[in-house]
This record gives C-alpha cells, structure tokens and sequence, in this order.
C-alpha cells in the first residue's frame, strides 16, 4: 500500500509591527525602547506604518496641540483599521499615562492600551496579540519607572547623534506645565549607568551625545552630585564623541558647567536653558524661580564664562494676565540678546495644573499674534547671524549623506542641535554619516540655513 504524500505546511506569515512616534526627545528615547523590546521578541519591525499589521502609537501630552495631535494619530489608525488595513492598534505613551483608563471609552477600538514603562510587557503583550492571542486590553505602569540604565534601543536617529537620558521627572511646580503630574518627580539615573549607556552609543558609531531630561541641571543632586561631574566623565570617555546640553533649568545652576563649556574639547559650546518669559509678573504667575533681572544676569554671567556660546532658549506667550507690555519686554529681550535659537508656544490651559483656572485669560487670537511678534523678533536675529557667517569657514557634522537623489548632504555646526535648530546642506560632498567636514558657506536658504561646500583647505575635519 502506498503512502499519499502530506502537501508541505506554510508557515503563517510574520507580523510585522510598525511605531509612530510623537512629541519631544525624551519620548523618542521611550520610542527607540519600545522598539528594542519589540525586536527581542522576534517580530519584524518597519518603518513604514502602511506596511505593518500592527501600528503602536507613542503619545504626547504636553500642551493642548500636542494632545490634539496624539488624539487625531489614534482616531487615524483606527480609521485605518476600519477599512482593513491595519489589524491592531496599540497606544502607549504621555497621553495614557495622564488620563488612563478614561482613553478607553473614547476609542474603544484600540486594541492595546500601555502607559510609560520599560517596554518589556508591552512588547509581550504585543507578540502575544500577532500570534492571534488575547490580552488584558490595559496595561499599567506599575509605580514611578526607576532611574536606572536604559536596555537596548534600537535608534531611531541617524548614527551621527543620539539623545541620552540622564534623569526621570521633575520637581518644579510651574503652574502651567504638566510633566510632574506625568513623569513624576526627580530622579537621577546613576553616574556608572549613564557611562555604560555612553559607551555602547559611542561604540555603535555615534558622534554626539546629546544630554536631555526634563531637568537636566538638577542631574546628581539627589546623589550629592553635580551636572558638572557628569559631563566631564562622559567627555573622557574613549572615542571621537561630544556632548550637548538640552533642558538645562536655570535656577541653581551649576557654574563649573562653563568651564566644561568654554574649555573641553568634547563638550560644545551651546546650551539650552529655557526661560519661558522676562517679564517679572509673568515669571512669577508661572511659578518660575527668579526675576527677569536674574534670568538677564545668568546670560550675560554665561556670556561673559563662556564667549561665543550658543545660548537656545523657550518662551510661553499668553499666560493667564500678560499684558502687551510684558511681551514688548520680552520682544526687546530677545533681540538684545540675540535669541535666534528659541521656540515660542502659546499657553494651553492644563487641566490638574495650578494655572488651569487663572482669571486674566487672553483670546487665542491674542496669543498667536503675540508668539508671532516674538518669532519676528527671532527671525530677524537669525537671519543677521546666519549671514554672517556667509564666506567663512566652518566645522559642521554629517547626519545625512547626499545621494543620488540629493546630492546634498545635510549637516549641524556647534551652534545647532538636532530636530530643533537649523541645518547646513553641502555641496559636492562624498561624506559619511557621522563625518565631520570643514565647509564654506556660500550662502542662506529662505529659511537661514546654512549652504556650503567642502571647504577646498581640508576636506575633511578632524576632531577638535
């Protein structure tokens, strides 16, 4: 008797998981952890949404824009899932976090609901739903994450430059901002874990290190340390990286940070520290340490300690009782001091924040036309600053090579963080991402970046 012979099995088709990311740098950083999590447990990722069978959405909550914004994503995947091109939905992030379970009655079509956590179940639970399992549909955070080392991440930047995180939370109460009730109070990650974040950054091939928090100057105090003992042990590490400081608060700040700054070949000389306003009253409703004759002093102080920093900063406009004479001060302010790297918002009432029900509102037509005038300002200082940098010479980072489709390749001076401030496009360049290039500045664009070519003395820069 013959056998009849079993037609061979197919293997069911591989899920294919694809994230959305919104919001600021540390929410890209939880991004890029989710990510990592997601890898180990085998499922293939993508970076185009239209392509996978599962989409995770990672929210904001910041501002009310920022929330709009998460909110229009959700209701856009679902939709997607609707007409069958997309089978899961899984939201994660700020906005879970800070309204919870109230999410799920809004859009109960998500499939999975996760707030801030390291990733780890998340991902399970995720791997669990491709094979076609079930899960709870909410998933807790579980108490206030740990200031520990971060697990891998599979980095979503480009290789020159990567965010690390050097602590959790917040513990200033300013009366218009959220972050507190979200991430929780301060907490600074270990000096041993940052080092060995670094190293593995470093090692992977990344050229800057790019220093972020919700409050980076307050880094080590609840450790009997400083931001400064941070940095210059980052900078010593072995390799051809630079550091930079974002989300530096400016109360107490820690001044032999300028000394780094001035003088570390490693560290750049650029700062962000956001001020949020100069108007005394304003600073004082919101519930920021200091006047704005201090916050003038700490500038010039930085000024003076550290000649030709690059200074960013934020502000806030319509604040509940500004008055238009507080945003003509804070106009001047901004061309005084040459602010040309600052990003102005427009107040969003929080809800749970102590500037939520304030009398003294100003029309919402009154605030962009507010933010407008101070982004003027901005510009026109920009524009002077950028221009005079045309027909000199510069040192600038690679973070995209050119190619056959664009034959520029896209860079950042020392002035210029990534995401957030401007470019330089060159020219006629072969330069890998994380090159640096010593180029000339040929020129503006409509927008103040910078064009440029190899310059013809040195092709390419060494490090400093």
């Amino acid at each position: 008797m013959s056998r009849r012979r079993r037609s061979p099995r197919t293997a069911p088709p591989q899920a294919v998981v694809s994230l959305v990311h919104l919001g600021c740098a540390r929410n890209l950083i939880d991004s890029e952890l989710i990510l990592g999590r997601i890898a180990e447990e085998g499922l293939a990722i993508s970076g185009d949404p239209a392509q996978a069978d599962t989409v995770v959405l990672n929210t904001c909550s910041f501002i009310g824009p920022a929330r709009e914004e998460s909110e229009g994503a959700i209701r856009d995947l679902l939709e997607r899932k609707r007409r069958g091109e997309l089978e899961r939905v899984v939201v994660a992030g700020c906005l879970v976090q800070r309204f919870q379970r109230e999410l799920g009655k809004r859009f109960p079509e998500v499939d999975l609901w996760a707030e801030i956590s390291d990733g780890r179940e998340l991902a399970r639970r995720i791997a669990k739903l491709a094979a076609g399992g079930s899960v709870p549909a909410y998933l807790e955070a579980g108490g206030l994450r740990e200031p520990a080392r971060d697990a891998a991440r599979l980095l979503s930047t480009p290789g020159s430059y990567a965010y690390l995180r050097i602590s959790h939370g917040c513990d200033h109460t300013c009366s218009f901002c959220a972050i507190p009730a979200i991430r929780g109070p301060h907490r600074s990650k270990r000096p041993d874990d940052l080092l060995a974040e670094a190293r593995e950054l470093i090692e992977a091939g990344v050229k800057e290190l790019v220093l972020v928090a919700e409050d980076s100057t307050a880094w080590g105090r609840d450790m009997g340390l400083e931001l400064p003992d941070l940095v210059r042990a980052l900078a010593e590490l072995e390799g051809e990286h630079r550091l930079r400081v974002m989300y530096a608060y400016p109360n107490r700040f820690p001044w032999a940070l300028t000394e780094l700054l001035r003088d570390h070949p490693r560290v750049e000389p650029y700062l962000d520290i956001p001020v949020q306003h100069i108007a005394t009253p304003m600073l004082r409703a919101m519930r920021r340490a200091g006047s704005g004759d201090q916050v003038r002093a700490l500038l010039d102080r930085l000024r003076e300690e550290v000649p030709g920093i690059t200074l960013r900063t934020t502000v806030l406009v319509g604040f509940p009782g500004e008055t238009e004479a507080d945003v003509d001060e804070l106009v001047e302010f901004v061309g005084r001091y040459d602010l040309g790297r600052l990003g102005a918002f427009t107040y969003s009432p929080e809800e749970g924040t102590p500037g939520f029900a304030l009398e003294g509102a100003v029309a919402p037509e009154a605030m962009q036309e507010r933010r407008e005038r101070v982004l003027e300002a901005r510009d026109r200082v920009l524009a002077a600053s950028q221009a005079a940098l045309v027909g000199g010479e510069l040192e600038v980072l690679v973070d995209t090579a050119a190619s056959e489709g664009d034959a520029l390749a896209v860079a950042r001076a020392a002035f210029d963080a990534p995401e957030v401030d401007l470019v330089t496009y060159v020219e006629g360049s072969a330069a890998e991402v994380g090159e640096r290039l010593r180029v000339r500045v040929t020129g503006l664009d409509e927008e103040s970046n910078l064009l440029a070519v190899v310059a013809p003395s040195q092709d390419r820069a060494t490090d400093r």
